[in-house]
């Protein structure tokens, strides 16, 4: 069960959800994790009330005990004997059934931490692009850790010190008032009610304090994860004294809003203990003075002093308790918020699910826009049939990487529509529509594990001869032998290990693998020497044969084959046709190929092919 909600898109633009949860709304978010094993729960709750019985029961049988002995000293080991063995036997229930209680419930706890650590994992891939450009990684990954740990706390301490002492409250009042004087129990429950209100305003006062502890203790992590992701950069900059500044300023707001923080709890301890010193002592004094009276016998001195330290304890730990379970609930709160962060793009309901072994693309008339105030696509307007190749070339900032953002469904297009075999992309389901696309971004991120596993993320399922293959075709196999650990070899974090050729070649043998209908290739042999380039660029033309394609491209030398060649220019499609044809136009194709190495060894052929065309470009 996901119970999200809905949130505005302003809370949106300020980067992530910036509402707050009731602390009952966080508990009815949890309660259906906890429930998915109720037979545990009615178990683990019915021993808890056993426990809590016994441990009331032990001050009665321990009171019968002492009166027995001063009423018959010489019979001691014949009245009060099993007595004892009694008062030991429900010391030792006690005892058993909290533990009992604890070991039933062990399961239920610890799934619920797993599954709610797990659906939050999986929300976070569900979230769009746009989310994740805005979120700070380390703040999520902290908000995440906090929240878990929070789920433990919260169950440890409400189901079984919250409701245990409740319990236990209840019943010593109840046998205090049936059995003693009235004024037992009035002391009683004013020390519980003072001892309760105290708590609960001075722990609402304090939890702004530990919710300010987390934003800053966020905001420190985001800076130091932030700072080593980009260590070259600070290297490159001597900028290792500015990071650890910056850092040490975040931290040292962290430790004012700690040091606050614990002299708060100081003094929230300090007024509890008076509280609970100032009712120990009534009640002292009202069972001695009853002894002494004659109202209350010696066993009944023992009875209450017990209860008392029984309750000591329990008000202690509700204390503590209360203290943790705000503390829970804050650092739930987050964690939360981001399973109620709204996915912008979302499945419609009936989607349909692609499935097909050959596919056409169409741009229709698509408009878009990252920021409503700045339009990127104005009509893009073109289409792929099946197994052709189409080129879209320009220059930075024209758009061509958005083409491949909305056909991924990164975004959906504001106007128009894409389209895969007629059919428009949102009416199918995200996971289908991706499953059919190959991409090799310009660049190209790897997770910090082998290079093995690397390219077999393509298709986890992939056989080693597959993901040999794989790499043979994209030209990095060599390279892989070669290593010391060979495809063992780790590629660091992000891939820093690997140079940017050598990442780009791994993402290549990745997308090979997967081995789609659809591939776009998206600036994917920039980061790669000339020599490289040309080998993994009939390599590309193989694996594009039959396959739908997308290219992105700076360089024209790596489109003249394409069935159609692109030109954009700011969001709009200026000119169309093939190598020869855009060359022949004179027109931006034309001035973009003389200036890039297009009159060089093989190329130079073109100009002998259109030499007015090419030398009035190159003169332009």
């Amino acid at each position: 069960m996901n119970p999200h909600g809905n949130t505005t898109p302003a809370d949106k633009d300020k980067g992530g959800p910036r509402y707050s949860r009731g602390d009952w709304q966080t508990l009815k978010t949890l309660f259906p994790y906890l429930w998915r094993y109720k037979a545990r729960v009615v178990i683990a709750l019915v021993c808890m009330v056993l426990a809590k019985v016994a441990a009331v029961t032990i001050p009665l049988v321990l009171k019968q005990v002492v009166d027995g002995l001063a009423a018959k000293p010489g019979a001691m080991l014949a009245v009060p004997l099993g007595l004892i063995i009694v008062y030991g036997l429900l010391r030792l229930a006690s005892t058993a059934l909290a533990e009992l209680r604890d070991a039933v419930f062990a399961k239920v706890g610890q799934n619920a931490i797993h599954r709610v650590a797990l659906e939050t994992f999986e929300h976070l891939h569900k979230l769009s692009l746009r989310f994740h450009l805005g979120r700070q990684t380390g703040g999520v990954t902290r908000d995440i850790s906090r929240g878990t740990r929070g789920i433990g706390s919260l169950l440890s301490f409400l189901l079984f010190n919250i409701l245990p002492t409740l319990l236990e409250i209840g019943m010593v009042t109840v046998i205090l008032v049936t059995m003693y004087d009235w004024r037992f129990a009035v002391v009683t429950l004013g020390t519980i009610v003072a001892y309760g209100a105290f708590t609960i305003v001075v722990t609402e006062w304090r939890t702004h304090m530990r919710r300010t502890m987390n934003e800053l203790d966020s905001s420190a992590n985001t800076r130091a994860v932030d700072s080593l992701l980009n260590y070259e950069t600070v290297k490159y900059f001597g900028n290792e004294r500015f990071e650890a500044a910056r850092y040490d300023e975040a931290m040292e707001k962290w430790e004012k809003a700690a040091i606050k923080n614990e002299y708060s709890m100081d003094i929230l301890n300090s007024g509890q203990s008076g509280i609970i010193a100032i009712g120990v002592t009534c009640l002292v004094w009202l069972a001695a003075d009853g002894v002494v009276k004659g109202t209350m016998t010696l066993g009944d001195l023992v009875a209450v002093n017990a209860f008392l330290i029984q309750l000591y304890s329990p008000l202690n730990i509700l204390g503590m308790a209360y203290r943790e379970i705000k503390q829970s609930l804050t650092d739930m709160e987050k964690m939360f918020s981001l399973l109620r962060e709204d996915p912008d793009i979302q499945d419609l309901p009936g989607a349909q699910a692609l499935d097909v072994a050959t596919a056409s693309v169409a741009f229709r008339q698509v408009d878009f826009a990252y920021d409503k105030r700045r339009q990127i696509l104005h009509g893009v307007d073109f289409s792929i049939p099946a197994g052709h190749t189409v080129a879209v070339v320009g220059s930075s900032g024209a758009g061509k990487s958005t083409l491949s953002r909305l056909l991924f469904r990164f975004y959906e297009a504001d106007g128009g529509a894409v389209c895969i075999n007629g059919c428009d992309v949102r009416e199918l389901t995200q996971e289908s529509l991706r499953a059919h696309i190959g991409i090799v971004p310009q660049d190209t991120v790897l997770f910090n594990d082998t290079i093995y596993y690397n390219i077999a993320y393509g298709r986890p399922s992939a056989s080693r001869e597959e993901v040999v293959e794989a790499a043979r075709s994209a030209h990095i196999l060599d390279f892989i032998e070669r290593l010391p650990d060979g495809w063992n070899s780790t590629v660091g974090e992000r891939g820093l290990k690997l140079s940017g050729g050598e990442k780009q070649r791994v993402a290549i043998a990745r997308t090979i693998l997967k081995n789609p209908p659809i591939l776009i290739f998206d600036e994917a042999t920039s980061a790669l020497d000339s020599k490289t380039e040309k080998a993994i660029q009939a390599e590309l033309l193989t694996i594009a044969a039959n396959r739908t394609t997308l290219i992105i491209a700076h360089r024209l030398s790596t489109v003249v084959d394409a069935d159609e060649i692109l030109v954009m220019d700011e969001g709009r499609i200026v000119e169309r046709g093939n190598h020869r044809q855009l060359l022949a136009q004179g027109g931006i194709y034309a001035r973009m190929w003389a200036l890039q190495d297009g009159l060089e060894g093989d190329d130079e052929k073109e100009a002998d092919q259109y030499p007015d065309t090419v030398a009035a470009a190159a003169d332009s």
